[in-house]
């Protein structure tokens, strides 16, 4: 078969298998009476065989010596192509992301456009200082994409410039929480602590519903916040973790806070104080789970908790015990004021 119809049938170019055969790679195996190149059928299958290889990325070098040496093994070659094929695709990400972040600002002309691109490196600077400036005080016109906000989020290490990022993405306007909320189906629990702590301070349905669905994930602390954040909000579900996060010490007094605050409402008063005093129960042995519990007691409005309080004032527990009296007397002197002020 003559060059031009391998060239035909293989979709390799006439010149592509000159080159070929000038590096040695597929040398035709024969000759017409004219000279002209003739392949046979073994010279059509080792070009597909370099074709083939070519397309996973391997260098003509690196195909001669795969089809020519007996004792090659080609894992330790595709496990380094895996490496490289990986890192272009971060390079590749990474341009990406910053060709969105710039999109993400409507940019007017270049100079608008430089001046985001600028903002980008600064926020990936591995100093931590840099990158907080660049928050705070960004170069003047420059509008800080809530998108590009939620994102540097997710993977900021340094709490500083976690607090700037959620100030700034809370003032941003526009939309980040689905890139928060992506973050919340993510393997590692930093980054699902970083999306429900931004989360926080967004406000909206969207926002909530996502918080809402926190109180299910596997992490103690995601839960904690998220239900804090939505206690705050007046979400009556998130009651039973927060209950849960005066238990287990975890963020107690900032539990113990938004529970008072809930209990306002007559309903959930009763279902709050019932859930309490459940746990007093169940944790009779337990001083410091009992102490926390007795703490709480003192945030329900107005003396919904007092009668409680007065029984802990003869606890078996002294810790309690004298815990209760305090709060028994603080709760009655403020009575006593409310009464002589009206």
């Amino acid at each position: 078969m003559l060059i031009g119809e391998v060239a035909r049938r293989s979709g390799v170019s006439a010149r592509m298998l000159r080159h070929y055969d000038a590096l040695g790679l597929v040398r035709p195996t024969g000759r017409t009476v004219g000279g002209y190149r003739e392949y046979g059928p073994e010279d059509i299958r080792r070009i597909f065989h370099v074709e083939g290889l070519r397309s996973l990325g391997l260098s003509l070098r690196q195909i001669g010596r795969a089809l020519d040496d007996p004792g090659f093994t080609p894992s330790a070659l595709v496990g380094d192509l895996i490496h490289k094929t990986e890192q272009r695709l971060n390079r590749e990400r990474e341009l990406l992301d910053r060709l969105r972040a710039v999109d993400a600002t409507g940019p007017s002309g270049w100079p608008d456009a430089l001046r985001t691109i600028e903002l980008l490196h600064k926020l990936r600077s591995r100093n931590s200082a840099r990158r907080q400036q660049a928050v705070l005080a960004p170069a003047e016109d420059v509008v800080m994409p809530a998108e590009l906000l939620a994102e540097a989020i997710l993977t900021e290490s340094d709490l500083n410039v976690a607090g700037a990022l959620r100030w700034a993405l809370a003032r941003a306007g526009g939309d980040g929480v689905a890139i928060l909320e992506s973050g919340m189906g993510s393997d590692d629990v930093d980054v699902r602590l970083r999306a429900t702590l931004a989360l926080a301070e967004l406000p909206g349905d969207d926002t909530t519903a996502v918080l809402t669905d926190a109180l299910e994930d596997a992490d103690p602390t995601v839960r904690r916040r998220a239900a804090l954040a939505l206690g705050a909000r007046g979400v009556t579900r998130a009651v039973p973790e927060l209950v849960g996060s005066v238990v287990e010490g975890g963020n107690d007094v900032e539990a113990a806070e938004v529970l008072g605050t809930l209990a306002r409402g007559v309903k959930w008063a009763e279902r709050i104080m019932n859930a309490l005093v459940d746990e007093l129960t169940a944790h009779a042995a337990d001083s410091a789970v009992r102490i926390r519990l007795t703490q709480a007691l003192a945030e329900m409005p107005g003396t919904i908790a007092l009668n409680l309080l007065r029984e802990l004032v003869h606890d078996g527990d002294r810790s309690v015990a004298l815990l209760a009296a305090a709060l028994v007397e603080m709760l009655e002197e403020r009575s006593d004021e409310g009464l002589a002020s009206e």
